[in-house]
């Protein structure tokens, strides 16, 4: 077994024998494997991929490189995830959705990746709350709330850990065999009952075509279905944001506002769609209208947000933040306005150019040692086929610093495009195809 034999095998276009990505895994994990062999493996799938053979492979090893968790609760462990996107926001108001329809949700989540958010961000952009529980509080958290949104310990799939830092610096995100690989590690090694995916297409995900999201979701499904975890997708839109901000405490603002009963929309809709499905594969709803209608029952009785309060203050964030969020979340030092420079409708949005944005006002990360502004981002952004006047807010940028809020204006000005047409474009179907195999 030689890291460089491997590298050559996929550079020369062959998939390394099983037990040569095992032992591959296995090194990332115990550092046997420097950062540039991971690099260049990383790479080398990217541009010569691995077959779902090799990606079933990789999937495999890179789970058992560490711990492999499993549940003693009496209803079923269910989790969902998404391949990322902007505004997505869904993980904060799902978990506790979910845990108020008598599941339990053990989400090991990840952080900010390309120009999209990472989920365990926006949950630290609450004051003292901490993602890094080990495996004991992991569990006390999950059995007593319901839910619990954490880190991966340093020994639930360490390969993945190494490997994931190394794609966001490398330039290998992108890659449907990693991705599958990475998303996949991580949710097995949690020992879960059953698993519902959001592969993003458009503008504002990793994938921009519905034909390549489909290849992504059908090959999460039918890996994660081989390695015995029932598991579906739903293919949904990302031409523009879910949520109308962007930014880790101002996505938690939006998640609050969907809780507490305040505020609809998509981040809503897709929510209440994700875990319809996934209340019938766990057991606890007979049809997908049941479990929406559970869920639905779920938000307006205040038992979601009530979850939700319970998982931050065991975390370690306020007591009663699920009362006084708005007080409690940090905001930017500079707020200025993106005004509509002319009439017309909001034909198209480029999300990952303002994602790209939220990144440079530092709400994500350009290496991996940067440091997150938890403050800083977009809000009440403009939806595609909305009418605007010249003049009218089209988004507000929070910046810490005045520089960085100029530049973030033109940035998000065009980003947006407005088009001097009468009628107004349809939106896309927020979902577009669902997979179960």
């Amino acid at each position: 077994m030689d890291a460089r034999h491997i590298i050559a095998t996929l550079r020369d276009g062959h998939v390394p024998r099983d037990g040569e990505i095992r032992w591959f895994a296995q090194g990332l994990a115990d550092g046997t494997v420097t950062d540039a062999q991971a690099g260049a493996f990383a790479m080398a799938v990217l541009l010569r991929g691995l077959g779902e053979e090799g990606r079933v492979a990789l999937t495999r090893a890179m789970r058992d490189s560490g711990r492999v968790l499993s549940w003693n609760l009496p209803a079923p462990a269910l989790d969902k995830h998404s391949t990322g996107g902007v505004g997505d926001c869904v993980s904060l108001v799902l978990a506790p959705m979910l845990a108020a329809c008598g599941a339990y949700v053990p989400m090991i989540s990840g952080r900010g990746l390309g120009h999209t958010g990472g989920t365990l961000d926006k949950m630290e952009a609450i004051p003292g709350l901490s993602t890094e529980l080990t495996e004991t509080a992991f569990r006390g958290v999950t059995a007593e709330a319901g839910c619990a949104i954490v880190a991966a310990s340093t020994d639930i799939a360490p390969a993945d850990r190494r490997l994931y830092a190394i794609r966001d610096v490398t330039g290998t995100v992108e890659s449907l065999d990693l991705i599958t690989a990475s998303i996949l590690s991580k949710k097995l090694a949690a020992g879960l009952d059953a698993l519902v995916l959001d592969v993003k297409c458009g503008a504002g995900a990793f994938m921009k075509t519905e034909e390549d999201a489909a290849k992504l979701a059908r090959a999460l499904v039918s890996t994660a279905n081989a390695a015995g975890c029932p598991t579906e997708a739903l293919l949904t839109d990302m031409s523009q944001p879910l949520a109308p901000a962007l930014g880790n405490a101002l996505e938690v603002a939006e998640s609050m506002a969907v809780l507490s009963g305040t505020k609809r929309g998509r981040l809503a809709e897709l929510s209440i769609a994700l875990g319809a499905g996934l209340l019938v594969q766990g057991g606890l709803a007979a049809t997908p209208e049941e479990g929406a209608a559970t869920l639905e029952e779920a938000l307006t009785s205040g038992a979601a947000m009530e979850r939700f309060g319970r998982m931050v203050a065991l975390m370690g964030g306020p007591v009663r933040f699920a009362e006084d969020w708005q007080r409690l979340l940090p905001e930017a030092n500079v707020i200025l306005e993106v005004t509509a420079q002319g009439p017309g409708h909001v034909t198209a949005m480029d999300g990952e150019a303002l994602g790209l944005t939220v990144v440079a006002l530092g709400g994500g990360r350009q290496v991996e040692s940067d440091r997150i502004e938890p403050s800083v981002g977009l809000s009440d952004l403009v939806r595609i086929g909305q009418p605007v006047e010249k003049g009218q807010v089209l988004a507000r940028v929070h910046a810490a610093r005045i520089e960085a809020a100029e530049a973030a204006v033109a940035e998000v000005r065009a980003a947006i495009t407005i088009s001097e047409t009468t009628t107004a474009p349809a939106p896309a179907p927020l979902v577009l195809q669902r997979i179960t195999a």
